[in-house]
């Protein structure tokens, strides 16, 4: 009692902290920095601005995916460095004991050392994600190309959770602690940090499980052309990838070690001789490690890579999705007689947009039919209602001459009956008679409509084409009866599930975004009204969409997601340059010997350096390189799966890629020189 009414515990806790500074101020700093980026995504989930703006509930499910991982990835960082951290205190715990402490003393300063760490590193934390919180929804709004008005900073509710969350944590590792101490003897406690590693067994086995895994992911990843299937894929390749990135870093590196060890030239250089020694060693501790940090530079790099690009490529989705302003698309189908009169439907948005005091500038109006088709190998057909995989499929969007020219301000070429225009690519081997055929049930279902083709033309990116996840082939026919013909062959072979006619009006306004966002939700609230298409023919169903409102959405999805991307990055490299510091310090502390024994048997302090040097190297170049093979096969996986958010530019996604890449290499470069700079502090 008297210990503790002096304060020896709290003291003894101080203490322990300022002389392990080396390691309690990157855990601090880190901890801090989790906590802020944490209750960043927490506050701006409860934000009134955030959650009053257009295309809220985007950035909502962003904030909170964002806060799940950003909240596993705390607890296995913080767990693993405070491993790390009671590792390197076993020599000095174990004196306290050896003193006269007994293990509940032991506890008490460790229930104090963790009280300071929480209000050190939650504290700060706190204070640091209050300061950050403004400045980061300055930056949402910016990518989200929106103007909200700004609240207070401080969020109570995301304060109180985020304390909470982390305060657990810090209990669980507390908890840890306590059973790691009260279960081992003063002995063990005082040669803890200092055991030693056998030479590691060569296990070809585990090696070749690894080359079959990453094999296996990279030709996913390299043959899958489908962009439905590059998403149901994408999880696959990455679970494999890892998978064989830890065997072959575990089994892989030893053999590595050992070739080079049986390399003479290269072996019995002083640099190499010390470096590779001395790896070969601990490679069994540090193949997890060089594994860890592989697979988290590849996320940090497809992260930020894939949302920049999908954010990049908005500006193009959106051209391309909405030529004009306003897209009106009207539904009709012919069986149930029903007429669509292009100039009623004109007339009536003209009407509705003179009511609202918005002038027309141009207004375009263009028929389509759309229908899926199975590109056969066999028949050399396109098969309505044929089943077969999905990379065999194609989206086969059916214009007239007329309407192709209006849609794309191109002249089609002049076209007779049973002649078309293909825009885009025909499937291998088809062409230049191609054969459409309806099938139901497995068998034809009436006669087989034939096309010669006569010309190629650019492809078609507007519309649904955008966004179709089978290959696009666009036909130009001569007229509307050709069309009409083959939705009668697809309505014949899709009975129930036949694809409608579609006319899409394409209205160019004189307006402000503010203005033709009102104009839409007036024209939906007007909808409602019964008598609303009164007098202006009949039509299965319609929808009014705006380039303004494609903005709005689009800005909040991508935004979100590069918002995301950008601080799930941070904290991916924060913990990337946690382990790799934790790791070579400790190491450092481990070579402090041997380097004393090689000083004293002759070698100069430059050779040290170079010895230091060669090792860092290693350690450094061999997790970033496998990390940018990872990228580079997972490239083409990535892009397909973007085109089904729109992004179909490929030197777009190549920029984003390379230059991600760059970035990431040069802090990698910075983390480089800092650490080999401390690891021959602590060595020479």
């Amino acid at each position: 009692m008297s210990a503790l009414r002096n304060g020896l515990y709290p003291t003894l806790a101080a203490q322990g902290m300022r002389q392990n500074r080396r390691f309690f101020i990157p855990y601090l700093l880190a901890l801090a920095g989790l906590t802020a980026a944490f209750y960043v995504m927490s506050a701006l989930c409860a934000d009134p601005g955030v959650l009053h703006m257009r295309g809220f509930a985007y950035v909502m499910v962003m904030m909170q995916i964002g806060m799940f991982v950003a909240g596993v990835l705390s607890a296995i960082l913080l767990l693993y460095i405070n491993s790390f951290l009671m590792k390197q205190r076993k020599k000095e715990l174990g004196l306290y004991n050896i003193l006269g402490m007994g293990k509940g003393n032991i506890a008490l300063i460790q229930c104090w050392e963790s009280l300071y760490t929480a209000i050190l590193g939650i504290g700060g934390g706190l204070a640091l994600g209050v300061a950050l919180h403004k400045l980061a929804t300055v930056a949402l709004v910016s990518l989200l190309k929106f103007s909200i008005p700004f609240h207070s900073s401080l969020s109570l509710p995301a304060m109180a959770q985020t304390a909470v969350f982390f305060g657990l944590l810090l209990l669980l590792a507390l908890a840890l602690n306590l059973f790691r101490v009260r279960l081992s003897r003063p002995i063990e406690l005082l040669h803890g940090g200092s055991v030693g590693e056998k030479e590691p067994r060569t296990r070809w086995l585990l090696a070749a499980v690894g080359a079959v895994c990453l094999g296996a992911g990279y030709f996913i990843a390299v043959t899958t052309k489908d962009p439905a299937l590059a998403m149901a894929f994408y999880f696959l390749a990455v679970i494999l990838v890892i998978i064989g990135t830890y065997c072959l870093f575990t089994a892989g590196s030893i053999a590595l070690l050992k070739m080079l060890r049986k390399n003479k030239s290269f072996y019995y250089q002083t640099g190499h001789f010390i470096g590779v020694s001395g790896m070969l060693y601990r490679m069994k501790r540090n193949a997890v490690g060089l594994a860890n940090i592989c697979i988290l530079s590849t996320m940090v790099m497809v992260m930020i890579s894939g949302t920049l690009a999908l954010y990049l490529g908005q500006g193009e989705i959106i051209a391309a999705q909405y030529p004009a302003n306003l897209n009106m698309t009207v539904h009709y189908d012919p069986a149930y007689d029903q007429t669509l009169n292009r100039e009623e439907a004109e007339g009536l948005i003209r009407r509705f947009a003179a009511d609202q005091n918005i002038p027309i500038t141009s207004l375009r109006s263009v028929e389509f039919l759309h229908f899926n088709a199975l590109a056969n190998p066999d028949t050399r057909r396109l098969e309505v209602g044929g089943q077969g995989e999905n990379n065999d499929r194609r989206a086969v969007y059916l214009f007239t001459a007329q309407d192709y020219a209006a849609l794309t301000g191109n002249a089609a070429p002049a076209l007779r009956p049973g002649e078309t225009a293909v825009c885009g690519q025909l499937p291998p081997g088809f062409g230049p008679q191609l054969t459409i055929q309806g099938i139901s049930g497995g068998s034809e279902v009436g006669a087989p409509k034939s096309l010669t083709v006569t010309a190629s033309l650019p492809v078609i990116t507007h519309f649904d084409t955008t966004f179709d996840m089978s290959e696009t082939l666009c036909l130009v026919l001569s007229d509307s009866a050709e069309v009409m013909e083959f939705w009668a062959l697809q309505s014949g072979a899709l009975d129930n599930y036949a694809a409608d006619l579609v006319t899409t009006l394409l209205v160019d306004l004189d307006c402000t975004s503010d203005q033709e966002l009102a104009l839409v939700d007036a024209w939906t609230d007007a909808s409602m009204d019964e008598g609303f298409f009164d007098g202006t023919g009949a039509w299965e169903y319609w929808r009014v969409s705006s380039r303004a409102e494609m903005a709005v959405d689009g800005y909040s999805m991508a935004g979100g997601f590069l918002f995301l991307g950008i601080v799930l990055g941070i904290v991916f490299l924060m913990a990337t340059v946690l382990i790799i510091y934790y790791k070579q310090v400790s190491e450092g502390y481990e070579d402090q010997g041997r380097f004393e024994i090689m000083r004293k048997v002759g070698l100069s302090q430059r050779e040290v350096r170079s010895s230091i040097r060669s090792q860092v190297l290693l350690v450094f170049c061999l997790p970033i390189a496998v990390a940018a093979v990872h990228i580079l096969f997972d490239f083409n996986l990535v892009a397909r799966m973007l085109t089904m958010f729109g992004v179909r530019s490929i030197a777009t996604v190549a920029l984003c890629t390379a230059g991600t890449l760059l970035a990431f290499l040069a802090v990698y470069a910075a983390v480089y020189l800092l650490t080999a700079r401390t690891y021959y502090k602590i060595v020479r």
